[in-house]
């Protein structure tokens, strides 16, 4: 793995391209909301819970690097929109388990569509030479997205 204090010119150049592109294109994606109510961060935690299944507000505030207290707010926000359901704990009454309705799971199908198309439509200005390194960069992006934070050593 290139250490970016000592890396050649080209790894702190791609890099740079890298961060700066995701950014702008993470941007461009968060616009093409169906649910213009919905905070990205809202959008996020339906995402982990589509993605994970039902969890604790404990175990989704690890999974979207939130404080507790900040995640117990989110999910009241999402209950108060029929968005996710709070249920007993199986094995510890202290605690809910928070999963996602049916109305959440249609509008994150939708958005999901939305989006899907939107990128498909801009990718259509892509070369068949372009169209090859995307795929192979689709699990590469992936991975990164789901590693867990770097260390500040």
């Amino acid at each position: 793995m290139p250490d970016l204090s000592h890396g050649t010119a080209d790894d702190v150049a791609a890099v740079n391209a890298l961060r700066s592109s995701v950014m702008r294109l993470g941007r461009r994606l968060k616009h093409q909301r169906v649910d213009e109510s919905l905070s990205p961060t809202e959008m996020s935690v339906l995402g982990t819970l589509s993605l994970c299944g039902s969890a604790t507000p404990g175990e989704l505030a690890r999974k979207e690097h939130v404080q507790p207290p900040s995640m117990t707010r989110i999910v009241a926000l999402l209950e108060a929109k029929g968005l996710v359901r709070l249920e007993p704990h199986p094995d510890d009454r202290r605690q809910k388990v928070v999963s996602q309705t049916e109305q959440a799971t249609a509008m994150l199908d939708e958005s999901r569509r939305k989006r899907n198309a939107w990128l498909a439509a801009l990718a259509e200005g892509l070369d068949e030479d372009e169209w090859a390194k995307l795929r192979a960069a689709a699990p590469v992006l992936e991975k990164l997205a789901h590693l867990p934070p770097a260390s500040r050593g």
